[in-house]
């Protein structure tokens, strides 16, 4: 059956969910699911954005078929590679094959790679270059690395429709309501779209910045990514949150506590300085054990927060593997500008917080505040005074 949805007069919604699906990219755990966006418009020349994963393949070809209602298709755009995107694009010239496959040059290349030939009709594009299809003038915006090298975004200056690719994504399937307004996004997707960004994109804030500034040349009245809600309001706000992560600037000043702990006396020393940060006015700590949470969410939780303590064990004269997985994470997301706070614990020689602290010498403007608490085995009752102290450091830093 199909299940197309109209977003405007001559745009149409064919994209499809997937609540089967564990891991995305068979990394990022994804239990709301995700949505694979497809969007069909009818001019005179008509025109599909992206195909989609195969996992949803039935279901989007059908939606295509109700969307033309016997029409010829006359242009595939092709914003993005990816297989989640692209794995079908071969598949839907087979009903279509008149239909002109547009991408950038690199696209072009990729292309040939996944499939091992190129479609027979194919225009490549490139910065500004435009496609006139009747009443709709389509636009082409180059995004280098937002997030693979071929990347590029169509916009419509006659309905003020941006296409935005990957940008402006969300992990999450869509459950009918198709649009960001129609839900309570800020309470129930804000998370995913912050994890999704940070984990997908995040490593080239540069990249964003320089898309956000073409996109600030643009009357947007309309995005519509490749994965989420489409939106109509409150662009503003959204481009406002990516705007900061792309900055590496702080969401939330707050404090993130993250800990990896074996037999839990690490974990003990973790809490009980977030009772004292509570006790010292600070609001909103948020408490993480390592060792169970998805470093997707704790990477994310990193960039929302501007103050992190990181809490670790010494394991074979190292870092705690979980920390050190969370640290490798760090670094390679580009993550800079905060400022942390170090326990380390060790039963005979103590090594995490040297370890930890030479991991963060590695990033950008990391600021380490306080002195680090060192345990050995377990935290004393002498040592309440050296976690009281920490968590002043830490109070004191938030509110400047």
């Amino acid at each position: 059956m199909q299940n197309t949805q109209p977003i405007q007069q001559d745009l149409i919604y064919v994209g499809a969910s997937d609540r089967r699906l564990a891991l995305f990219e068979n990394v990022y755990p994804v239990p709301r699911g995700v949505s694979y966006n497809s969007y069909v418009l009818l001019d005179d020349k008509n025109v599909l954005f992206d195909t989609c994963d195969s996992s949803v393949s039935g279901q989007f070809f059908e939606n295509v078929q109700a969307a033309l209602e016997g029409r010829m298709l006359d242009y595939v755009v092709v914003h993005h590679m990816e297989p989640d995107h692209a794995a079908t694009l071969m598949d839907i010239l087979i009903p279509f094959p008149e239909a002109t496959v547009v991408c950038s040059a690199k696209a072009a290349q990729m292309i040939e790679q996944f499939f091992a030939y190129k479609p027979e009709k194919m225009q490549v594009v490139k910065e500004g270059d435009e496609i006139v299809t009747g009443r709709h003038r389509l636009q082409f915006i180059m995004a280098p690395m937002v997030h693979w090298p071929e990347v590029m975004m169509t916009y419509d200056s006659t309905s003020k429709t941006l296409f935005s690719a990957d940008a402006f994504g969300t992990f999450g399937a869509l459950s009918g309501n198709l649009f960001a307004d129609e839900m309570n996004f800020e309470h129930e997707w804000l998370n995913d779209a912050r994890r999704y960004y940070i984990n997908i994109v995040g490593k080239y804030g540069m990249q964003v910045q320089n898309v956000l500034k073409k996109a600030a040349a643009l009357d947007i009245q309309m995005i519509c990514p490749l994965h989420g809600p489409v939106w109509r309001e409150n662009l503003g706000w959204f481009i406002g949150k990516h705007d900061t992560w792309s900055r590496y600037e702080p969401e939330d000043r707050g404090v993130v506590i993250i800990y990896g702990s074996i037999y839990g006396h690490t974990e003990a020393a973790a809490l009980r300085l977030g009772t004292l940060l509570a006790q010292r006015g600070v609001k909103n700590i948020k408490a993480y054990d390592a060792s169970h949470t998805h470093a997707s969410k704790l990477v994310a939780e990193c960039f929302r927060a501007s103050h992190v303590v990181l809490a670790s064990s010494t394991y074979n004269n190292g870092l705690f593997t979980p920390i050190e997985s969370l640290l490798t994470d760090l670094k390679a997301h580009a993550w800079q500008r905060r400022t942390v706070a170090l326990i380390e614990n060790g039963s005979w020689a103590a090594q995490s917080g040297k370890l930890m602290r030479a991991e963060l010498e590695q990033m950008k403007d990391i600021a380490i505040v306080g002195e680090p608490v060192s345990l050995k085995s377990a935290a004393t009752p002498a040592q309440e005074e050296q976690l009281a102290a920490l968590a002043d450091a830490i109070a004191n830093s938030c509110k400047l």
